[in-house]
């Protein structure tokens, strides 16, 4: 007798899959990545605005205002009464006889329609001041990241590729050094050196006073393009050298180390003994192997870093009178001139910030591990 099975009703075999449609690789979900970088940019505008309300805390909880700054400014001669009733009259003008609520109230109200107000000293423009001042502290905080990273990312190749030989020793100790050394310090000695006693390079600011140039862009290498201006070249660099070294010497020894380290690190990976025991040249290993996936940590500390160095372009422009943004703060806060100060600190916050978030992409862009652990 022959025993036939029921199939269940309903059920029916899965419709068979092309073979090249089987073999194709899934489809990586994107979204995670674009829902990361989202968050990134949506952390910009708190992190503005914490920064800005400290700032705005600090200078008024600061011994001195404006007001009594500007009371006796020019005045030689008046009597204490006087000088306190033009106090209490300017305090009266630029609102800082309100309660400190209602200045923050205010303060808001401009951080929000992006009006950076007025300086209380001339009544420039916040917002102009700025403009006028931001190309030369990111001219010089270029030129100064650019020397850093080819002088100490060269100088940590070499280093690690060198280990334990007298010139591993010898670089390690130059880098240690120069990080060690403060920047006014090195501005200083700079000046002495190359200003004074041989003369081979301006000390003091952007361009000659003697050279007539009306600004475009306030970049000084793109208004010579645009105005067709060789002549703002040369002179430019000369007055860029001395302050761009000083940061980039003191910059260079940190990213020696960070680069040594990182060499050696994937150095010692399985995949550089596979290239080498396939045969691999030891140039082909360095470029093709070594340095793409040392570059990770590298390219963490730009962003890092470049904070420090705006923060150093501060002393640096000071030591230097460059007329960047960071001489621009000092003087603002020397004044008490509240408005100049919370949007030079507003500017230089955002310039980190956004240099940061491009790290961050730049990092999403070569390292295929956190793109999926995005998706």
């Amino acid at each position: 007798m022959t025993v036939t099975q029921s199939v269940p009703t309903g059920l029916t075999d899965p419709p068979a899959v092309p073979a090249e449609k089987a073999a194709r690789p899934p489809r990586r979900d994107r979204s995670g990545v674009g829902i990361a970088v989202l968050k990134r940019i949506a952390l910009v505008p708190p992190m503005l605005l914490a920064i800005s309300t400290f700032v705005f805390l600090a200078m008024r909880l600061m011994p001195g205002s404006p007001a009594s700054s500007l009371a006796t400014n020019g005045t030689q001669g008046l009597s204490s009464a006087e000088i306190e009733a033009n106090t209490a009259m300017i305090n009266e003008q630029l609102g800082l006889d309100q309660p400190l609520w209602r200045q923050y109230v205010d303060f808001l109200r401009s951080f929000v329609t992006f009006d950076l107000g007025s300086s209380y000293y001339g009544g420039n423009d916040v917002a102009n001041l700025l403009w006028t001042a931001l190309p030369a502290t990111l001219e010089l905080a270029v030129a100064a990241m650019f020397l850093a990273v080819v002088i100490g990312v060269t100088g940590g190749i070499v280093a690690a590729l060198k280990k334990d030989t007298w010139i591993d020793t010898g670089i390690r100790a130059l880098s240690t050094l120069t990080f060690a050394l403060p920047w006014f310090a090195l501005g200083v000695a700079s000046i002495y050196l190359f200003g004074v006693m041989l003369g081979w390079l301006p000390v003091l600011g952007r361009l000659p006073s003697s050279l007539d140039y009306t600004p475009t862009t306030n970049f000084v290498l793109l208004d010579a393009i645009l105005q067709n201006r060789p002549d703002l070249v040369m002179p430019w660099l000369r007055h860029l050298v001395l302050p761009a070294t000083t940061l980039a010497i003191s910059m260079a020894g940190f990213f020696t180390r960070m680069a040594r380290t990182a060499v050696l690190d994937v150095r010692g990976e399985d995949f550089i003994r596979t290239a080498r025991m396939k045969g691999a040249s030891e140039s082909r290993i360095v470029f093709r192997h070594l340095l793409p996936n040392a570059s990770l940590p590298i390219v963490t500390a730009l962003g890092i870093q470049f904070g420090s160095l705006i923060g150093g372009a501060v002393i640096t422009e000071s030591v230097f009178s460059y007329p960047g943004i960071g001489n621009l703060l000092v003087s603002s806060v020397i004044q008490r001139d509240y408005l100049v100060v919370q949007g030079a600190v507003l500017a230089i916050a955002t310039v980190f910030i956004l240099v940061n978030l491009i790290v961050d992409l730049i990092q999403i862009a070569i390292d295929p591990r956190l793109r999926k652990g995005m998706s």
